[in-house]
């Protein structure tokens, strides 16, 4: 099973990025993108992602207020919080729709657990 996560940040460099630190943990994933909250919404209503990363500060609406879409419309999907706002509240908000909290700049040993944790989770629905 082909596992596609998408990347959400309204910066092209950051996509890039984070793409090759998860690219770097899962060779095998495909990666879409997403410049915002609306594009993010369009790519997972067509179906086919696995996994989302979004970006905390996002013109329009925030990482926090797509991940609480987003885990209304997929109860079970992994989601991260990724933003260099490192803050209780902000850590808070994310643990509140059940989304990992990663700090920018995004690493490889940054997305390591969510990535594995993520692809545990996916594997075990698989089966």
């Amino acid at each position: 099973m082909a596992i596609t996560v998408l990347i959400v940040d309204d910066s092209k460099l950051a996509r890039i990025v984070a793409g090759k630190a998860v690219g770097a943990l899962e060779p095998g994933w495909e990666r879409a993108e997403a410049g915002n909250a609306e594009e993010a919404l369009a790519r997972v209503g067509s179906g086919g992602i696995d996994v989302a990363l979004l970006d905390y500060n996002m013109p329009g609406k925030d990482g926090l207020t797509l991940a609480a879409e987003l885990r209304a419309l997929h109860p079970t999907m992994p989601l991260a919080i990724i933003t260099a706002n490192v803050q209780d509240e902000i850590i808070a908000r994310a643990r509140a729709v059940n989304a990992t909290f990663v700090a920018k700049p995004v690493t490889e040993e940054g997305l390591r657990g969510f990535v594995s944790g993520a692809a545990l989770r996916l594997r075990a629905a698989a089966q």
